[in-house]
């Protein structure tokens, strides 16, 4: 049989304990000023005897605050994201709010769940990276509808969708990558590429081939692949590019992982990088730098990203009713840079 759980002590507890009135009981929990020090300290002493917990949610409610932000991530796992979650807490917890983090898997219906999951739980924030199949975004519009706060960071919606935005430069990034492998002397030049219905790696990949045109290096259609970026993937469109009489002397992929990949199918395959093959990823993973050869990638400084995630959250909740201020949208591009390592060097 289950255990039952032992209800939590209340304010009417406190008050029948101390011979204080529940006001007096409450104003000491909420540091008024009013509530003399000694007092607040009895009430304070004895709340944490009898393990009282201030119930937060039901606080929310009177106040229409629950100081807690909702975060929707595709995966914990990533480098990049571990790392934003890392400041994004930090800068909030320093203000006084809760980060309630929450993973999509990358999959749509769970992501539309847990978003409307932190509605219902009254959040004042919602701060959120799209998982890579998401198409249909009207859940977010609804709920942007209903004056919750959105922040998009890294993984965009449409421009159509009126959410507050937080990115890299996406197209700089690409086009960085590019240009480095141009210059130190590569021609045939191939890009592995996240799915096309992210802004992120559409831009990546303009960005790359604009700089590719600029040094008026000819590009092959079927060299320019898109897929979700794992190593299982990265395996089989290496098989597909390096099939054929020619094959690519340079790669840029749009993560760290497949650019990892790309480095193992070398070594497995006899080809040497840089001579042979020259190699560039993205978001700057730390396994990149220590590998042997060091891997090329272009930092999105993810801690960052983080502080001006959180930055800009606290502003959309301190607007409030500032009907004016709501109505602007907030577009913040970061800039980034390319790390150059030992897999592109001439």
């Amino acid at each position: 049989m289950q255990a039952r759980r032992k209800p939590d002590s209340t304010i009417l507890d406190l008050s029948a304990m101390l011979k204080l009135s529940p006001a007096t009981i409450s104003r000491a929990l909420n540091n008024h000023p009013h509530v003399q020090e000694k007092t607040r300290q009895k009430v304070m002493d004895a709340a944490e005897k009898m393990g009282y917990r201030r119930n937060t949610l039901a606080s929310g409610l009177r106040n229409r605050r629950t100081s807690t932000i909702g975060m929707i991530v595709p995966r914990i796992s990533m480098f990049f994201h571990a790392a934003v979650i890392t400041r994004v807490q930090t800068e909030l917890y320093k203000q006084g709010y809760k980060l309630i983090i929450s993973q999509s898997n990358d999959d749509p219906a769970m992501e539309k769940e847990l978003l409307w999951t932190f509605y219902a739980s009254r959040v004042d924030a919602i701060l959120v990276a799209c998982s890579l199949r998401t198409t249909d975004f009207s859940s977010f519009s609804e709920v942007i509808g209903k004056g919750v706060p959105v922040l998009f960071y890294d993984r965009m919606p449409p421009e159509s969708l009126r959410g507050h935005i937080v990115r890299g430069n996406d197209f700089e990034g690409g086009y960085q990558a590019g240009r480095e492998l141009a210059e130190n002397g590569s021609q045939r030049i191939a890009h592995i590429g996240g799915p096309l219905t992210n802004t992120i790696y559409r831009d990546r990949r303009d960005g790359f081939l604009k700089a590719l045109e600029e040094n008026k290096i000819k590009v092959r259609k079927d060299w320019i692949l898109h897929q979700e970026l794992t190593a299982e993937n990265a395996q089989e469109a290496l098989n597909k590019l390096f099939s054929g009489k020619v094959v690519p002397d340079a790669i840029f992929t749009a993560n760290d992982t497949t650019a990892l990949a790309v480095l193992e199918y070398a070594r497995a395959n006899k080809i040497a990088v840089p001579k042979a093959l020259k190699i560039v990823g993205y978001s700057n993973d730390p396994r990149s730098a220590i590998i042997r050869p060091s891997i090329s990638s272009v930092e999105q400084f993810p801690d960052v990203v983080g502080e001006k995630a959180a930055e800009t959250l606290l502003e959309l909740i301190n607007e409030g009713g500032d009907t004016q201020k709501k109505s602007l949208r907030k577009k913040v591009v970061l800039p980034v840079e390319l790390i150059k390592r030992n897999s592109s060097q001439a």
